[in-house]
């Protein structure tokens, strides 16, 4: 079975590869080290190195291998640097970020569900990464408190790049985040120059997420954590 997954990963990255998801040797070397089954049930191995989004529990799910390789691309992640998320799930785009920043470097991630940042912190474990930090809370707040950061991945469907999470960058900073509506977002990516925002945009195709909560999401929801549940607020004070 280890052969087997090991030959369905090499396939994969030559796949991603030759679509041009992968455009860099630090990002192949990334997808060939971390194993995405580790981030699965057991029962779920034999499809981890399936092109697509995967179930993890929480209506959550570990996103499509060309997605995420589109992400960390446009993110140009360098060896040395403090790299944040929102959306940590079962920490599998934390495990291939803290490969791009290096022994030197410092991953957060971030994961509002309970269950889920429990569960991302013991896959980190088996893979005995050193440099992943993965915290429970909301995203955007709890994520401020650690800044500031060189790169800033939100891995859940946004109607707009927090202006907190910008103003959380150093000088050259950027912030790659799926940005549009409830059924479809383009990937974008926000550069801090001279502390103004440049926008890119990833217009080859297009990407639905599972929605970013609380203020800065599509609902005045907050997440409630003694009932470990979002709730929806009565009024707009949010936080």
């Amino acid at each position: 079975m280890t052969n087997n997954l090991e030959e369905k990963r090499k396939q994969l990255v030559h796949y991603l590869k030759d679509i041009q998801s992968i455009e860099t040797k630090e990002v192949e070397k990334a997808f060939l080290k971390i194993k995405r089954e580790l981030f699965l049930p057991k029962e779920m191995a034999d499809m981890a190195y399936a092109d697509e989004a995967l179930p993890i529990g929480f209506d959550q799910t570990i996103s499509q291998p060309t997605t995420i390789a589109i992400m960390l691309e446009m993110l140009k992640v360098k060896e040395g640097m403090k790299a944040g998320e929102i959306g940590a799930g079962c920490g599998y785009a934390s495990s291939l970020l803290s490969q791009l920043v290096g022994d030197t470097g410092k991953v957060i991630s971030v994961e509002v569900i309970k269950e889920l940042a429990e569960k991302g912190k013991k896959n980190i474990e088996k893979h005995e990464i050193k440099n992943v930090e993965i915290i429970q809370g909301e995203g955007v707040k709890t994520l401020q408190e650690k800044a500031p950061f060189d790169r800033i991945l939100i891995s859940a469907a946004c109607p707009f790049i927090p202006k907190e999470l910008f103003d959380s960058l150093n000088e050259g900073g950027k912030i790659v985040a799926p940005v549009g509506d409830r059924n479809s977002q383009t990937m974008q990516c926000m550069t801090k120059i001279k502390g103004k925002p440049v926008k890119e945009e990833y217009l080859k195709t297009y990407f639905v997420f599972v929605p970013l909560g609380g203020k800065h999401g599509f609902d005045k929801f907050y997440w409630n954590p003694g009932k470990n549940k979002w709730i929806k607020s009565q009024d707009d004070r949010i936080w």
